[in-house]
């Protein structure tokens, strides 16, 4: 989908019948201990960018354990050995550089961009809290961070409007076993419980050189750059391997329909159906189907909800691929005035309309535009969430191959508009998750019935 030109320089939009490709280079090998290293060179910047990625989210917790993927990722700040507590930030702060980290269902990241000047610091830094974590880790530290993140929980999703419909569809969605049936911030209830043993017996069975991809790009001495990962990981000792999560998917026996009554000003529908994982089958088909939906005023949902009719103030159409289920959303809030159960028969009436009809050559034209253009964006940097270097850990972690960029293109190059039909037929089925989410006391506005 894109030309060979240099990946900062590649045009944002496309012809979608104009197959261009992505040239991303990059040298991949592993360490004797486990650690996958890959390195990228690109001279047109004089900044390094160094990124890491565990294989391990909150599906990797048990029921009754959860949160402690999201923990780690704020522990994993608080020092280690031979880095006291807060000079990660200062010291890659004070030498220009920027950082941050996060989790979720799949995986933990964690990136510095720095002058490549720094670029030992920075590898420095993150082998330390690799390798040396747990010397530095005690009870304070612990409590500390726990209630940092109860205090985030509580901000982001017991305290904010709709905060918790992810939580409800979540837990409707998948049986209690399932990976993915609770938040990656678990709950406040496991956060209290967890004890320092918890915490070290998680990071002692997923956290180590083996279980990583650790990615370095951009103005790099290929050389230098590999005596120095040499230096800083070589000697890190590997953790027993752990199990691999297969993908499992889920079922609905019918339509389900689920209340919420929150703080909130303006009703809000939620309708959720069972889909695919991240690259497999039909995922791609179904990112298209969600950008034609609702994304864009010209987007069927959008202009039949918002602009035609005027019964929703917004309109959104998502699927959410993990590693190893996903889901397809449409999420619209109300207008004053207008019910849950407007807005439902509404949707299902552009849902059936496009499971029957055509998709116009237009439609699909501009959605693969769109999703081109959103990845070529990404891309031209080369550190931060979603650049190269970030990207690469995300094919070398899920798919084993960091130069997956062109294949990846090449999924929504071959979309056609009927399969985008089969598709809707198939995942947006009658069987589905509808909640409902009104101000407090106005059930009357809720969908279904």
């Amino acid at each position: 989908m894109k030309k060979f030109i240099p990946a900062f320089l590649i045009p944002i939009l496309i012809p979608a019948a104009v197959y261009t490709q992505v040239n991303v280079p990059f040298e991949k090998y592993v360490l004797p201990n486990g650690l996958e290293v890959i390195l990228h060179e690109d001279h047109s910047v004089p900044i390094v960018a160094v990124n890491v990625w565990y294989h391990v989210g909150s599906a990797r917790e048990k029921p009754g354990k959860t949160g402690f993927a999201h923990l780690f990722e704020h522990m994993m700040f608080q020092g280690s050995k031979h880095v006291e507590k807060g000079d990660h930030f200062k010291l890659l702060q004070e030498a220009g550089g920027t950082l941050n980290g996060s989790t979720n269902t799949d995986r933990t990241n964690y990136w510095e961009v720095v002058p490549s000047n720094f670029l030992e610091l920075a590898l420095y830094l993150e082998s330390d809290r690799m390798g040396f974590l747990l010397d530095a880790m005690d009870q304070a530290k612990l409590d500390n961070q726990r209630d940092v993140v109860k205090n985030e929980r509580r901000q982001n999703y017991e305290n904010q409007p709709y905060g918790l419909a992810n939580k409800m569809i979540n837990e409707n969605l998948y049986p209690p076993d399932h990976p993915y049936h609770w938040l990656t911030i678990g709950t406040q209830e496991d956060l209290s419980n967890a004890t320092l043993e918890d915490v070290i017996e998680f990071h002692k069975t997923y956290y180590g050189p083996n279980s990583a991809s650790l990615c370095v790009g951009g103005d790099i001495d290929v050389k230098k750059t590999k005596e120095l990962v040499e230096k800083y990981f070589g000697d890190l000792k590997p953790i027993p391997p752990a199990s691999k999560l297969e993908p499992r998917g889920t079922t609905l026996e019918g339509r389900k329909y689920l209340l919420m009554e929150d703080r909130v000003q303006l009703p809000r529908i939620y309708i959720v159906w069972p889909s695919v994982p991240n690259f497999a089958a039909d995922d791609a088909e179904l990112d298209v189907l969600a950008d034609i939906l609702a994304r864009g005023k010209n987007s069927r949902l959008y202009k039949s909800l918002v602009y035609e009719r005027q019964i929703a103030q917004d309109v959104s159409a998502t699927q959410f691929s993990g590693e190893i289920s996903g889901q397809f959303r449409i999420t619209a809030t109300a207008k004053p005035g207008h019910t849950l159960r407007e807005l439902e028969t509404a949707i299902e009436e552009i849902i059936d309309g496009l499971k029957t009809g055509t998709v116009e050559s237009r439609e699909l034209d501009r959605a693969k535009n769109r999703i081109k253009a959103d990845f070529v964006y990404q891309i031209q940097s080369v550190g931060g969430f979603g650049g190269r270097t970030d990207r690469l850990n995300l094919y070398n972690i899920f798919l084993r191959d960091p130069g997956y960029f062109n294949k990846d293109l090449e999924r929504y190059t071959r979309v056609a508009a009927p399969r985008l039909q089969e598709v809707a037929q198939k995942y947006l089925r009658p069987e589905r998750i509808v909640l409902s989410v009104v101000p407090m006391g106005k059930k009357e506005l809720q969908a279904g019935g």
